[in-house]
């Protein structure tokens, strides 16, 4: 009986290290500054870096960004957008966008592994008063459902992420609705970022100028946010109402006359 209670130790441990790994993760991303590098001025900065380590070293760069996306999304750190619009950026629209789908999804797919389990107790704390919200889609047409939540940002992206593991979402449905759900979105901001280095140099010219002029507060600013145009999120929002389409009808079929 002695040496049972060891084991048993270690055991509970073993089965702790994947949430531990996260939250150390997502400490760490804050203690060490890491959200600065998440910045419009720090991608302008390394602009030449990256380019060139991307020419020199393509499918380890592919690796690399592949490993990081897939830790940002497990790890639910912020920043996912810019990394999107960075892998058009560095890879081209359609490289960038499929490395980006399935990073996005293997992620998503870790995560919803871990809060399908017992460790997902501080996860689904986490969540909190959202899951309700989202419990009456998901038991009408969970498919539908998550296409619509993820062509829709209607809901913060890490709650999408592990709310099915807490309301009986299958993991198959998750896979094929995640992978298929964010593609629009992906290739669309992955487009934004194909085009992002001509802005890139038009900003380091501007703020070189103003420089060389002798003005002060010379400033490279940009937000990345100010490229997704209101016309692509009224195409994903469109699409994000036909993926309700199915469940719109079952719910007026049900409708007494």
């Amino acid at each position: 009986m002695k040496e049972e209670q060891p084991k048993s130790s270690a055991g509970k441990l073993k089965k702790l290290l994947p949430l531990l790994a996260l939250i150390l993760i997502f400490a760490s991303f804050f203690i060490f500054g890491l959200d600065e590098y998440l910045t419009f001025k720090s991608l302008s900065d390394n602009r030449d870096r990256l380019l060139d380590f991307v020419a020199n070293h393509y499918f380890a760069a592919m690796a690399l960004y592949f490993v990081l996306y897939t830790i940002a999304i497990t790890a639910s750190l912020p920043g996912g957008l810019l990394l999107t619009i960075s892998g058009g950026f560095l890879f081209g629209w359609l490289v960038g966008g499929l490395l980006t789908v399935f990073s996005a999804t293997f992620g998503a797919t870790f995560l919803f592994l871990i809060a399908a389990t017992s460790l997902g107790n501080p996860l689904r704390a986490k969540a909190g008063p959202w899951l309700a919200r989202l419990e009456n889609g998901f038991k009408q047409d969970a498919m539908n459902y998550l296409l619509f939540l993820r062509l829709v940002p209607a809901f913060p992206f890490w709650l999408v992420n592990i709310a099915p593991a807490f309301l009986g979402v299958t993991l198959r449905t998750y896979i094929v609705g995640t992978f298929f759900g964010i593609i629009p979105g992906t290739f669309a901001f992955a487009f934004i970022g194909s085009g992002l280095d001509s802005i890139i140099v038009e900003q380091q010219e501007t703020f070189s100028a103003c420089q060389a002029s002798g003005k002060t507060g010379c400033t490279l600013e940009f937000e990345v946010g100010s490229l997704v145009t209101k016309e692509i999120l009224m195409a994903l929002a469109a699409l994000g109402v036909v993926a309700l389409l199915p469940i719109l009808i079952k719910k007026f079929r049900k409708t007494p006359a």
